[in-house]
């Protein structure tokens, strides 16, 4: 079964929103098993969505719509989709209520045009609203003697998400005919390029796309920025315990050959993976920053329970808060030895375990003869062995130094393995 995505809205299309919302019905699409071969964002023309969503339905069996069912004027999917259908617009009394007493639990006055969204096309099947005003809609559209279907979400994602989980999602399943159990495992990955774990995936990829029968997984790169890379396994079986049994052997195979550069799974961040490695182990951890400016800390901090091992840390951005301390020798701070004496130091003031410590060149020029994207990491661990290591990131100056919270935390983890 394919189902397309048509995203509407001019602001869309003038940049003012970035669609996030496309991404991510295509990736739960896929999680499915249902496929998905185009996404098309439409501005807020009615003859146009009406064009667009006629050229989905043409090539596609099902069509997601996101957005446009708001209260405003230039809210028209509800408009588009009965043209489509070639059916008017029923207003129903029961949305309208839902709508009245939305609003008087706020104590605000509803104006009139909120009642535009108990309009619906005669024939469409209502998703009730249950975290905004305006409903979802499930409409059936004959097109060449077959039934094709237009889901209709709002564009506010919380809603979105609660709509599609809810009730597009089980009825695509179930209009699919195929009745499996769709689950994936995403492995989180630091320290190779995108290119370079596709090609060390190579003939795991080669063997899983020559798969007739679906009855192996497929298998998807997914870069994060400075979260790293995920290789999301996605898998489909009879039942939940064989699919968990197909993931954990590709997920081993995935492993045996990418090695430690797998941090973590599913949900585990590298700081996430870090607190609990060093609680496993007793230790507590400080953290001295320059470059980063307290980052590290701040995405420890997030972390809940992250107070039974992190002690705290030290902003020590400028040269003089490094000598007087941390104790510092006086000299350049852009080196190892520097950043050696920043874990040392910041692990006796704040009575640690372990020191972690960073310091390099962020731009916008170089420093001490170091180029812009230089980081220095500094590690004393809590048998007294001392460590550092020397990385070149990218120039940009944010992403240099969101690039350096996890590979300062992903060096300390390499250290416990």
């Amino acid at each position: 079964m394919r189902c397309d995505v048509l995203a509407v809205g001019t602001e869309l299309l003038l940049g003012q929103i970035v669609d996030t919302n496309s991404s991510w019905i295509g990736e739960q699409l896929a999680a499915h098993g249902i496929s998905s071969h185009l996404q098309v964002k439409v501005g807020d023309n009615i003859d146009r969505i009406v064009a667009a969503l006629r050229a989905r339905l043409e090539e596609a069996d099902a069509v997601i719509m996101c957005g446009g069912l708001g209260p405003t004027h230039d809210d028209l999917t509800r408009e588009a989709i009965a043209q489509v259908m070639g059916v008017e617009l029923e207003f129903h009394e029961s949305i309208a209520e839902v709508i009245r007493e939305l609003f008087a639990s706020r104590g605000r006055t509803m104006a009139q045009n909120n009642l535009q969204q108990a309009m619906v096309p005669k024939g469409a099947s209502i998703i009730p609203q249950t975290r905004g005003t305006a409903p979802g809609l499930m409409c059936p559209v004959l097109m060449n003697g077959k039934t094709k279907m237009v889901y209709a979400v709002p564009g506010v994602p919380h809603e979105m998400h609660d709509m599609m989980h809810r009730a597009i999602f089980p009825d695509l399943v179930a209009r699919s005919g195929v009745q499996a159990v769709i689950a994936s495992k995403v492995l989180r990955t630091w320290g190779e390029s995108e290119s370079g774990l596709n090609e060390r995936l190579d003939d795991i990829i080669e063997e899983l796309e020559n798969n007739p029968n679906g009855s192996l997984p497929t298998l998807a790169f997914l870069a994060s920025g400075w979260e790293g890379i995920k290789v999301r396994l996605t898998a489909r079986a009879a039942t939940t315990q064989q699919v968990q049994q197909v993931l954990a052997t590709w997920e081993e195979r995935v492993r045996a050959v990418v090695g430690d550069i797998v941090f973590g799974v599913d949900t585990d961040t590298m700081e996430s993976v870090v607190l609990q490695t060093l609680r496993s182990h007793g230790h507590t951890l400080a953290v001295a920053e320059s470059v980063t400016g307290g980052l590290v800390t701040g995405r420890l901090t997030n972390i809940a329970g992250a107070s039974d091992v992190l002690m705290g840390g030290v902003v020590s951005y400028a040269s003089e808060v490094k000598y007087d301390v941390l104790q510092v020798p006086r000299g350049p701070v852009v080196s190892g030895e520097a950043a050696i004496a920043m874990a040392r130091g910041v692990k006796k003031t704040l009575h640690s375990s372990v020191g972690l410590a960073l310091t390099g060149v962020a731009g916008p020029a170089e420093q001490e003869g170091q180029p812009v994207g230089t980081l220095w990491v500094g590690v004393c661990l809590a048998d007294g062995s001392e460590y550092s290591q020397h990385f070149r990131l990218a120039t940009a100056r944010d992403q240099m130094r969101q690039m350096s919270v996890i590979t300062a935390l992903n060096y300390l983890r390499l250290l416990y393995l």
